[in-house]
């Protein structure tokens, strides 16, 4: 299994030799470093826990400092992660032009929203008497239980969730500025950190 850390940047277009455009995603990727390895021994499960980004000593909790002066950690489930060890540097020359990935993120935060936008209601009629509910949630409930059901869609945050989106195909890749291009919008506003797994 490939993987890689990394921080949307902006979007772009890239032509292909038929000189066709390709909306893309820049994502500067790496290189991350190998900071832990856990065990079903010692840690009830398998993975390979890396560091990404620099952040300042002065800032890193006393437990985390034999770690590294890293920013983001982050985990990656391996069965049985053969050829990693500690200390090792993962840099975007583990994927190559072509490769499909997955990457998951964390979608832009929307603040407060309506029914309409959150959950695609059609509010109600524009016409016929109707003088301020274009855009109501309607009736919350019927009046035999006398309360409102958990689960009920009603306005709210929107938005800032963990979103996981499969098949985006690397187009384009920079080894000396570390930069992924990606086919299509990654979820996420710019510096949004990104898990990319191949």
């Amino acid at each position: 299994m490939k993987f890689i850390l990394g921080k949307k940047e902006s979007m772009a277009q890239v032509f292909d030799e038929n000189g066709k455009a390709i909306p893309v995603t820049l994502i500067s990727a790496g290189p991350i470093e190998v900071t832990q390895i856990k065990n079903k021994e010692k840690d009830g499960y398998e993975a390979v826990q890396v560091g990404f980004g620099e952040k300042k000593a002065k800032n890193i909790n006393k437990p985390q400092r034999h770690l590294g002066n890293f920013r983001y950690l982050r985990e990656f489930r391996l069965e049985k992660p053969e050829g990693i060890e500690k200390g090792l540097k993962i840099s975007v020359d583990v994927f190559e032009e072509g490769d499909k990935v997955t990457i998951v993120g964390t979608s832009k935060g929307k603040g407060f929203q309506g029914v309409v936008k959150r959950h695609g209601f059609a509010g109600g009629p524009r016409s016929h008497g109707q003088k301020h509910s274009e855009r109501e949630p309607g009736s919350i409930g019927s009046t035999g239980p006398q309360k409102v059901f958990k689960g009920t869609r009603m306005a709210g945050r929107m938005g800032a969730d963990r979103v996981t989106v499969k098949n985006f195909k690397i187009v384009k890749i920079d080894k000396k500025k570390n930069m992924l291009y990606v086919a299509g919008p990654v979820p996420g506003r710019r510096g949004t950190l990104l898990e990319i797994m191949g």
